[in-house]
């Protein structure tokens, strides 16, 4: 069976999950968060290139030369991203607790690229990802920096599957897209190390956000979920 042919499984445990009245407004109000936020994102990172900031001495990327990795960062995260809405199909929570801890996070970094503009780190070799590049309007964006979305995305697809060997596999993939954004000098160390520390503590945040007042329908949808 392809991935992408409807499962009557699948199709089972969504509609067990929607009988649920506060499944569906949260579900609603998940999802026009997720799409007034994703039509804010152009604007948003068109405003902040106008912000001037100080060039950080990055000991670790004084140590490696600038080089072009752009291509392996998009699979990594992409390939992620494809494992997420294969798993979403069969569990609702997953979707709940990714869409509204995205939301979260999303919200935080544009508190925090406010409240610590910077500039780009010398030697930024601009990342080619047609996907997420969509969101940034007509001009490369250099000045999205603490902390790092591409980092602090992958880290929250990791946080948000349920299956042992799927975890395994984001998380190193998280470490991979983080090492590399700074082989291409796209951020600094401590954008990608930030990125680690402030997501988990929100990423708990949005599951409180998106599994409250529905926990037993959340479990008999998603029977692989572990409690944390």
């Amino acid at each position: 069976m392809s991935l992408f042919t409807p499962n009557p499984v699948d199709d089972l445990v969504w509609r067990i999950a929607w009988k649920s009245p506060v499944f569906r407004r949260k579900f609603i109000a998940g999802s026009i968060s997720l799409l007034a936020l994703l039509g804010a994102f152009p604007t948003f990172f068109q405003i902040i290139e106008q912000h001037s900031g100080p060039v950080l001495n990055d000991w670790v990327l004084n140590q490696i030369p600038p080089l072009d990795v752009s291509l392996i960062i998009f699979l990594v995260i992409w390939a992620a991203a494809l494992l997420l809405l294969i798993r979403v199909r069969r569990s609702p929570a997953i979707f709940m607790m990714f869409v509204y801890s995205y939301v979260i996070v999303s919200l935080s970094r544009m508190i925090s690229i406010n409240l610590l503009p910077l500039d780009p780190p010398v030697g930024l070799i601009p990342m080619v990802d047609p996907i997420t590049n969509a969101f940034y309007g007509k001009v490369y964006i250099t000045k999205d920096l603490f902390y790092s979305g591409h980092t602090s995305t992958i880290f929250l697809i990791f946080l948000s599957l349920r299956r042992w060997w799927d975890r395994v596999l984001v998380f190193i993939g998280s470490l991979i897209v983080g090492a590399l954004l700074l082989v291409q000098h796209v951020h600094y160390t401590i954008d990608v190390m930030g990125a680690f520390v402030f997501t988990y503590p929100l990423y708990r945040l949005g599951k409180w956000f998106a599994l409250s007042g529905w926990n037993n329908v959340a479990k008999s949808t998603n029977p692989k979920a572990s409690p944390n």
